[in-house]
């Protein structure tokens, strides 16, 4: 941590609450406590995909963003249950309000996550540990609900700390264990790690940060591009990124890496079309509508491109996703191709200001002032 000595040590706390969604339904409906919900999705399971799982649903392997019907086939008595986003917002409004008692460094990521800096605290407590186990007891005796919190002096680590416990957690990384702890995570633990780089990384023998930590700063780049100075820096600890109170959303999508190379248009589509549903459930979970639909695309030899379209208004319905999704394909000439991943995002957040053109729009909408 020699290179961090210098600066004042953050006091960072990650509060991520538990299965936000179906936990508040479990709160405002007794008939659900205890059973294995799932809230968002079909329950004939012919479309739509789960928002959030209870820990119950969980448990037979139920998980956020999957097919309805695949949750059913895992648990066939799911019970589905209509999203209320105004409840949920109602009750994230009420978890910053209890966050605004220790700090206005707030960093809300969505409705039910965020980070806080409390180096230095309003009421002076001093510890980021005793406010973390406020804040989490404050949530539960007021809010009937419970969060888990990751402590430690940068973002990163406290992120992955909040996720070691749940439900219900709380975990402390201090200083001199970070560097231990970031040698012993597994690649696929670490933020920004997806499936496809962690694949590559056990195939090329690096199944640690111990293991990445071997490579020199130039031997990552080589590997895995401009993010290798990322997991440099990462895998020793170092992270000064500040927490942002006033984080913006720019964009809002998903892809998806396929196992085998898609070569049939029609797959295509079919993919398409889980990836479209998958960003709707986002989109409605926000309450946002974008201007700009983009499609990405990577070849089999790694090659990718991308291809947007702009609208005048907003939009955020699956038709018109999905229909743009597959126009900007065609225009891709995608008969001739193997195609390893696809993506959709929207952008452009707000209403259209013809004065404004193509500058930013100040309307955009900020992660706690809120979305849904």
């Amino acid at each position: 941590m020699e290179e961090n000595d210098h600066k004042i040590q953050r006091k960072i706390i990650h509060i991520d609450m538990d299965a936000f969604y179906a936990s508040v339904e479990q709160r405002d409906n007794p008939l659900y406590k205890g059973k294995a919900i799932a809230v968002g999705g079909s329950p004939d399971g012919r479309g739509g995909v789960v928002a959030t799982a209870s820990y119950e649903a969980r448990k037979f392997g139920v998980r956020s963003a999957m097919p309805s019907k695949r949750a059913l086939q895992l648990c066939p008595e799911l019970i589905f249950i209509r999203p209320r986003f105004d409840a949920y917002k109602e009750a994230s409004r009420k978890i910053r309000e209890i966050f605004s008692r220790y700090t206005d460094l707030i960093e809300p990521l969505s409705l039910d996550e965020a980070y806080l800096d409390v180096t230095t605290d309003k009421q002076h407590i001093g510890s980021a540990i005793e406010i973390a186990k406020l804040i989490k007891e404050a949530i539960k005796t007021e809010l009937q609900l419970t969060a888990s919190a990751g402590v430690s002096i940068n973002k990163f680590v406290a992120k992955i700390a909040s996720d070691l416990d749940k439900p219900d957690g709380l975990t402390f990384i201090g200083p001199s264990a970070i560097g231990s702890f970031m040698e012993q995570l597994a690649v696929e633990k670490f933020h920004g790690v997806g499936k496809v780089t962690a694949d590559k990384m056990k195939k090329m023998g690096l199944f640690t940060g111990g293991d990445l930590k071997k490579l020199s700063e130039q031997e990552l780049k080589n590997h895995f591009g401009k993010v290798g100075a990322f997991y440099y820096r990462i895998v020793r600890g170092i992270d000064d990124r500040e927490v942002q109170p006033h984080r913006e959303t720019k964009s809002l999508g998903a892809e998806d890496t396929f196992p085998f190379d898609l070569t049939i248009v029609e797959d295509m589509h079919t993919e398409l079309e889980k990836i479209a549903r998958t960003v709707c459930t986002r989109l409605e979970r926000y309450e946002l509508k974008g201007r700009t639909i983009t499609l990405k695309i990577k070849y089999s030899d790694f090659k990718q491109i991308t291809r947007n379209q702009s609208f005048p208004y907003p939009v955020g319905d699956l038709d018109t996703i999905l229909l743009t999704a597959k126009q900007l394909l065609a225009g891709t000439w995608p008969e001739d191709k193997k195609i390893r991943l696809l993506g959709i995002t929207l952008s452009n957040f707000g209403e259209a200001n013809p004065s404004q053109d193509k500058q930013s729009n100040p309307g955009q909408l900020s992660l706690f002032d809120f979305e849904g």
